[in-house]
Parts: C-alpha cells; structure tokens; sequence
C-alpha cells in the first residue's frame, strides 16, 4: 500500500503533487534543490546548473483565470497577464496557504532513483539525496517526478555547418537575461518559438539590427482578443472542442486557420507557417508585427552555413557583420537522477506514458512523471488534475488497463499527433481533450447535461464559456464549495483587473432616440390595443 511518496522538484507540478498527496492522507516528501519554491518561475540573474532559467521580463501566456490551481484563485486585483516576479509571489502564497513549506526539503539534490530489489512485490523506489556534500538513502512507496522539461537546453550545433569558424558569440535562449549588453550589436536569433520572439522583440530596442530566423514559420497572435479580452478566455471552450469534434476535418481545418487568420494577417511579414493547414501550436506576441514593420526585426529563412562574420541563409541570402547568435532551439527532456531513465524513455529513446504520466510496463504503478505535456491549455492546472489522477492511480482507485492496452493508447495518441503536428515526439496535445480523459477517469469531470437539468445558469457558462480550472473542482474527490461562485465570477475578475479608471459615461444619443420614439409610439400604442 502506498504510503510513503518522493516528490522530485517544488515548482508548481510537485507543489500540487505535495499538496494531492496530503488531501489524500498521505506522506510526501518533496525534495527542491534551491532555496525555494517556483521552479521554473524562480527568476535568478545568472543561470543555474541544472534548473529552469527564464529572463527578465518573462511574462504569462495564458491569463489568471485560465491558469490558476483549481482551488486557488488570483487575487481580483491582480492583472490578466502577469510578469514572472508577480506569479512567483502567487506561488509562494499557494505553498503557505496550504501548508506544503513543511514537507519540502530546500537545497537538496536527488542524485538517483531506482527500484528497490523487491520492487515487484512492494513497488518501493530507493532515493538517494545529497545536502551540503553528505549524502542520504531513503525508501518510498511511489515516486513523483516534477522536475520539468526546461532545464537541459537543446543546442544543436551539428545542424550548423561552419559555426565553430564563427568569430562573434552564440548562447542558448536559456542563458540570456537582459538585452544591455547587446547595445548597438548585430543579433541573429533562431527560433521563432515563444522565448525566441521575445527575445527577438527585447534585443531590437538597443541592438543595431536583429534578424530572426525560422524554418518553418509559425502562427503569431496577441494575448488580447476582440474587445480587449484574454484569448485564452474566448478560444478554450468546451463548445470550440466539441465543434471542433463533430466537424469534419476538412472543415475543422478551414476554420482553425481562418480564425488564424483573422486575428494574425500579417502574410507578408514571413512569420505564416509554411504550410498554412498546419494545426502547430502558435506563438504569442504583442510586439512583433510592428517590430518587424519598423525594420528593427527581420525575419530570414533558416540558417545554412555560418561563415566568420557572416551567415549564408537558405534563400541565398547572406548576412553580414552579425556580432551574436541566440539559439532559442528549446529544450530536451533528461532525467540524470535515474538509475534506469529506460523506465521513462522505454522506447527509441522517446518518452513513453500512458496518458502522458504513468511508465506503462512498470510491474506496479507507482512512478507519474508530472508537467510534461504541453497544450494550448494552461500548464499549472494541467499539473494539478494530472497529479490527481496519479495519487489515485497509487491508491488503487483508478483501474489501469492492461500493457498492450496501455502500449496501444499511446501508439494511437502518436498517430494523432504525427497527422496534427507533423511530429510524433511532440509533447503537444488537446487541452480540453486531455483534461476531460483524466477529469472522467477519477469522478471529477462536470456533466452539462446534468447541469442543465440542476443548475441551467452554470451549465451555460461551463459548456459556452471559458475552460476554467474551477470546473475540475464542481463534482467528486476534491470538490471545492467556492467552484460554482469561481465560474459565475469568472468574467468579473478578468474585467476588474482593466477597470483601474472611472471613466466618463458614453456621450448621450437622447435626441435621435427621442425622435425615434415619437414616431413609433402610435404604432405600439396600436398593437397594444389590437393584441390585448
């Protein structure tokens, strides 16, 4: 029986890993090798080995609503789209409200992890831990592994030719910071990811020339939507997914991309993907159309060989005089600490979970590895339910199916993902898609229909509005009495936090209704005597 459980990492996944475990009457142990929690969110001015690094000016992607822990709300006041510093604090107060400081271990470094000899009778892991260079040996009944997908950059060098004759510099995305040293530099940047564009947008305020360079192009849009909303609040529907379901492809495609398009229809500015069906996931990005349309970012094909002052670009194009290179080339996934990371990456070196989480051929289902899907979806509360799901999985309250089941599922969802993403590997998925999968397995996933029948109002506002977290929260194990007044309010907090003025009511249009009322008066007066 589990009892005893390891988390791996104390940023937002092993947070709620700690604090799932608690609610559900068991013993966790987090281990955190910093000072604190945060994770990723953790902003420090040099980067650190073997943790996530961000810089400065970091700011979410997806707004408070959508990406708050299902029982912890942002406060009202807090803006939709928050900079690193003030969702670090939010962190913070997650982890002293629900009293998870207690159970985590600070500046402690999991140095291994490994089946016990019996651990296909007890499932029992052995975890080896280092503090202050002595280290310690202790034995859990499960393990969660929280330690994230943003630690190891990808750098992929040998993919291009002529680097090593380079005379300027180059550095990950991962070490960057702030753009004053860059002051009056000619800076290539490749990658047109979420860090690339960011940096790319930063670096064009003090550097001479930045060129930004993509293979394959990627949708770009605004984090504000028609009238000033949050996109995430209009676009992450339960009705979208359904639609989305019931249409067919060819149909469904057409209107992924004609919603691209209309509020991206920058079509001459080289950022489109190549092949415009294609269902990537986009980047987001305030600034960088009018960058681009000032001439402080240009946007070049991919790279083909670096020559000593100069880069020679796919189109023939050559660059001279660049100074830097940025690789924002993102990240690949290890797990040093694993005595056997074939457990995780059981196959062709490809991480291998069922349902994104569960090592599917281990004899007892006690390792998750938590946070590392990727969705268009939030990460925070897509952590949260999948560390529900696994502490279940562990109790034995969640019946798994056989391996060759297991095995097909995840060959299905790679399918999937190769005919939507064009990428087998990628850790994208669906956001709603995915949450509802594990929301049905442990009881906790909402009924419209029988909302409608109960309460009409939120079943409206669940089915047509925002996917918020609140509504993992409504029925079953973990049900939060504050949820329905979370989704009813939903709407307010997003518009309070643009609402810091009072401004002057809208200039009166009486004469032109007045005259408007005069004339058709008689006639409602005449209907009213006809029809009463």
């Amino acid at each position: 029986m589990v009892r005893r459980v390891a988390v791996v990492g104390a940023g937002v996944s092993g947070l709620a890993a700690t604090k799932c475990c608690l609610e559900e009457g068991l013993e966790p142990t987090c281990f955190e090798q910093s000072e604190n929690v945060g994770g990723l969110w953790r902003y420090t001015d040099q980067a650190e080995e073997d943790r996530a690094s961000i810089y400065r000016t970091v700011f979410t992607n997806s707004c408070k609503e959508m990406m708050c822990f299902s029982d912890f709300p942002f406060p009202d006041d807090h803006p939709n789209y928050m900079h690193n510093a003030r969702l670090q604090h939010y962190i913070c107060k997650f982890a002293e409200h629900f009293n998870l400081l207690q159970h985590i271990q600070f500046k402690t470094l999991v140095t291994k992890v490994k089946k016990r000899p019996d651990f296909s009778v007890t499932g029992q892991w052995e975890v080896v831990t280092r503090r202050d260079g002595k280290e310690e040996t202790a034995v859990f009944d499960a393990v969660m592994v929280c330690s994230g997908h943003h630690v190891y950059p990808n750098l992929p060098l040998a993919e291009f030719p002529g680097i090593q004759k380079f005379k300027g510099c180059y550095l990950h995305s991962r070490e960057y910071k702030e753009p004053e040293k860059f002051r009056g530099k000619k800076v290539l940047v490749i990658g047109l990811g979420n860090s690339g564009c960011d940096i790319a947008v930063e670096l064009s305020t003090v550097a001479s020339q930045v060129y930004l360079s993509s293979r394959s192009g990627s949708w770009v849009m605004s984090r504000v939507w028609d009238n000033g909303y949050p996109w995430d609040m209009l676009v992450i529907t339960r009705f979208r997914t359904w639609l989305g379901n019931i249409l067919p492809r060819v149909l469904s495609d057409w209107l992924y991309v004609r919603g691209m398009n209309r509020f991206f229809k920058h079509e001459n500015f080289g950022l489109m993907p190549l092949n415009r069906t294609s269902r990537k996931e986009p980047v987001f990005n305030d600034d960088l159309p009018s960058r681009i349309a000032c001439g402080v970012v240009v946007m070049k094909p991919n790279v083909k060989e670096f020559r000593e002052t100069s880069v020679l670009f796919q189109d023939g194009t050559v660059q001279d005089g660049v100074d830097v290179v940025v690789f924002a080339t993102g990240y690949s996934y290890a797990y040093p600490f694993m005595e056997d990371d074939s457990i995780i990456k059981s196959r062709d070196n490809q991480v291998t979970l069922y349902r994104g989480i569960l090592p599917p051929r281990l004899e007892k289902p006690t390792m998750a590895v938590i946070g590392l899907v990727q969705s268009l979806g939030p990460t925070i509360p897509t952590a949260d339910l999948q560390c529900r799901w696994a502490v279940k999985v562990f109790q034995g309250q969640c019946t798994l199916p056989p391996v060759s089941e297991m095995m097909d599922d995840i060959d299905e969802k790679m399918g999937k993902k190769l005919k939507w993403y064009g990428n087998s590997t990628t850790l994208q998925t669906d956001y709603i898609t995915y949450m509802d999968e594990l929301a049905s397995a442990i009881g906790v996933q909402p009924s419209v229909l029988k909302l409608l029948l109960t309460d009409p109002q939120l079943a409206l506002k669940v089915f047509f509005g925002p996917c918020t977290p609140y509504q993992f929260r409504l029925v079953g194990p973990g049900k939060w009495s504050g949820a329905r007044k979370a989704i009813l309010t939903q709407w307010d907090r997003t518009l309070q936090a643009t609402r810091t003025r009072v401004t002057p009511p809208a200039p009166t249009t009486f004469p032109c209704l007045a005259v408007l009322g005069v004339l058709f008066l008689p006639i409602l007066l005449l209907l009213a005597v006809l029809y009463c």
